[in-house]
């Protein structure tokens, strides 16, 4: 029986034990669902934890990046699966959640991805949409807005959609890979991750691919948790990943001529 959703898990020397906080929460669910679990670390240490039959477990024995192995679950259930999951280890759900999705994406199927409600272990609201990115607002908001808040405030509001009531649902060409469920023939049309990025911007490059077929949505009904630990905010060479990503989105988009970008947000 072809299951209902699958997930992609990539995981590089995480903590067991949330882990398994992740993986019992998408194997708590009443539909059919398989998991990949797409291992980057160098020793398949983590393979204990895939002892559920609707759990794969694949070894890639090198840090392949962020894209690249989710990418590699991706191939393997292009032809078995209708909706697919990229899920970050530092998530958790409460039962219900996959269910509703399926519902709402059962339901609207100009959807191509739908990101919930997300929270982080406070129960504080995590404002994770966004417009699509100029150099100038990933310039901002990292370097200045975080110390100066009341420096390009009106802009910042409006590139992380804060002006919109987040207690509805509304498009954003920009969501979080943190958990991003996805439409199989969505992924078709746009393509999977692009690998040139590593890690950082890869999200916002296949959400943006997505957008140019499918509605993307930020669906409240339901809600996770997210640890949203923001490592490249800190000066170490996760930062440097960052701003190295960010040169090859814009390379490839457009830094300062975009007329696609243009296009959206002003549709926005």
């Amino acid at each position: 029986m072809k299951p209902d959703i699958t997930s992609s898990l990539v995981t590089y020397h995480n903590d067991p034990a949330i882990l398994k906080n992740v993986i019992d929460s998408f194997l708590n669910t009443t539909l059919s669902v398989q998991l990949i679990i797409s291992d980057n670390s160098r020793t398949p240490a983590i393979k204990a934890l895939a002892t559920d039959p609707r759990c794969e477990y694949v070894f890639n024995n090198a840090n392949m990046g962020f894209g690249a192995a989710h990418n590699k679950a991706i191939n393997s259930i292009l032809d078995t699966s209708r909706y697919h999951l990229i899920l970050n280890p530092d998530v958790t759900f409460p039962a219900g959640t996959l269910e509703a999705l399926h519902t709402f994406m059962e339901n609207n199927p100009g959807v191509g991805l739908v990101m919930p409600k997300v929270l982080d272990f406070h129960g504080e609201m995590q404002y994770l949409c966004k417009t699509l990115p100029s150099p100038m607002d990933l310039i901002i908001r990292r370097f200045v807005y975080t110390i100066f808040p009341n420096l390009f405030k009106k802009r910042m509001i409006r590139y992380q959609m804060l002006d919109r009531d987040y207690t509805k649902s509304f498009e954003a060409p920009s969501l979080s890979g943190c958990f991003m469920l996805l439409r199989v023939d969505a992924l078709k049309k746009a393509g999977l991750f692009d690998e040139r990025y590593f890690m950082y911007m890869e999200d916002i490059d296949l959400s943006r691919r997505v957008h140019q077929h499918y509605k993307t949505v930020y669906y409240p009904d339901v809600y996770i948790y997210h640890g949203h630990a923001r490592e490249s905010y800190r000066l170490n060479k996760l930062l440097l990943t960052h701003i190295k990503s960010a040169i090859k989105y814009f390379n490839k988009w457009g830094w300062f001529f975009d007329a696609e970008r243009r296009k959206v947000n002003r549709s926005l």
